[in-house]
């Protein structure tokens, strides 16, 4: 059974929709800065799937221990017109 996204022991695990339908394989994300590439680079798509990928990012910059603007200014950059990213950082914040 495949899932979306998925988060357990400090590592969120995100299905890379890039390889759908051939392949199913997941992206390990520890950091902030990991979620922000798996948003950009399309890893993760839909815009539900985009805001709780960023809510996560959140949680993982606070993890890292970093400050909220090397947390949430990184997120908001890497799809600069998705709502849903807006309204989950707007959430976090």
């Amino acid at each position: 059974m495949w899932y979306t996204l998925n988060y357990e022991g400090g590592t969120l695990s995100l299905l890379n929709q890039l390889l759908l339908p051939e392949r199913e394989e997941y992206v390990p994300c520890r950091t902030v800065g990991e979620v922000c590439h798996a948003i950009r680079a399309m890893i993760v798509r839909g815009a539900p799937a985009i805001g709780v990928t960023a809510a996560y990012g959140v949680v993982l910059g606070a993890l890292e221990g970093l400050p909220k603007e090397r947390v949430f200014e990184p997120l908001a950059a890497t799809r600069p017109t998705a709502v849903n990213l807006f309204w989950a950082l707007g959430r976090m914040r």
